[in-house]
């Protein structure tokens, strides 16, 4: 497929690509081909001025555009076949009743030329294969044997006007090539405004894609759902933030709590492992009496001290604090009480040291 010469649409040239995908090369260009039709208007002028340069038809003649050209670089098919007798080539009307006489099978011909309204195309015989040359094709399609009578008929249904081209072609390495090989065409050649449709999707497709990308990456801008998910990730790390203090908080008030006990543990003295004397057993009985009575004074005199240690802290607060010491819980007195037991406790082992 390479080595096959295919002339893609630009502008409206499509006789120009028509020509050179024929003949498999660049052979004319828009210049040369309105330099012919320039000679053919003014073949056409002279015609016209036989008939007196005064009279009516030739005025309206010269007022008319050219009828074998115009700007947009569309030429008549009097170009083309004046074109083709360079090459000592002729146009012969495929569907006229002189050459339907002839009752040639198409597949036997070499080339062909379509044309519809103002659109031209080749379809050439290549090696020993037919291919459809159309310029407005991405690459030249395959049109197997069986098929082109078909195709042509389909193309007559459709309002083309079809040309057998008559003569020797000019030799060609596509020609010459595809006469040792065959080819095979997986996929057939779109139209070119096909593909630039199909471009333009894939563009339109990567574009979304992209931006998709950029809003994982954190760089884009994010959707209603995606903001939500988001805002309710932060709250759930939040709360498991809270849940985690909360944790540190409870574990650092047992500590504390254990700290605690093992200071009031110290507090009370150990005793001696070595075994007292008859001595020692009487202080201690002595003691441990004078011990129970105090306790005794003292838990007599305890509410009285806590009524005056509330007092004492409530003086002392600030005023959100005042109703403090008045809604003292059970607890707190008993952890009150405790203190001044251990204190007592102390004051008696002070007093017991010094006898």
């Amino acid at each position: 497929m390479e080595s096959i010469f295919h002339e893609k649409q630009e502008g409206s040239l499509c006789a120009q690509h028509c020509l050179n995908n024929l003949l498999q090369g660049e052979y004319f260009s828009p210049v040369e081909l309105s330099s012919i039709a320039h000679q053919l208007d003014e073949e056409e002028r002279m015609r016209m001025a036989e008939g007196g340069v005064t009279s009516e038809d030739y005025r309206t003649f010269l007022q008319q555009p050219s009828g074998n050209m115009d700007d947009s670089g569309f030429f008549s098919i009097q170009v083309i076949s004046n074109a083709l007798k360079v090459w000592g080539l002729e146009l012969i009307l495929f569907n006229s009743p002189e050459y339907q006489r002839l009752r040639i099978d198409p597949i036997n011909e070499r080339s062909f030329i379509c044309n519809y309204k103002e659109h031209w195309f080749t379809v050439r015989k290549l090696g020993k294969q037919w291919f459809n040359l159309n310029s407005l094709l991405t690459g030249p399609e395959l049109i197997s044997d069986t098929y082109l009578a078909l195709f042509l008929a389909q193309l007559q249904q459709e309002g083309y006007s079809i040309f057998v081209v008559k003569g020797d072609l000019p030799d060609c390495e596509a020609d010459q090539l595809l006469q040792m090989i065959r080819v095979q065409q997986m996929h057939r050649p779109k139209l070119i405004g096909e593909e630039l449709a199909q471009l333009k999707e894939q563009r339109v497709q990567k574009t979304g894609l992209e931006r998709v990308l950029e809003v994982n990456d954190g760089t884009g801008v994010l959707d209603e759902d995606e903001e939500d998910f988001q805002r309710a990730l932060a709250l759930s790390r939040q709360e498991i933030d809270m849940e985690d203090e909360e944790a540190d908080l409870r574990r650092a008030i047992q500590l504390s709590m254990q700290g605690t006990s093992r200071n009031r543990c110290q507090d009370i003295p150990q005793t001696s492992g070595s075994h007292p004397t008859s001595e020692e057993l009487r202080k201690r009985r002595e003691a441990y009496f004078e011990k129970q009575q105090q306790q005794q004074q003292q838990q007599q005199a305890l509410p009285g001290q806590l009524t005056h240690l509330c007092e004492k802290s409530s003086t002392s607060s600030e005023a959100p604090d005042r109703d403090l010491g008045d809604s003292m819980s059970e607890e707190d007195m008993l952890q009150a009480a405790v203190t001044m037991s251990l204190e007592t406790v102390r004051s008696n082992l002070k007093t017991e040291g010094k006898k």
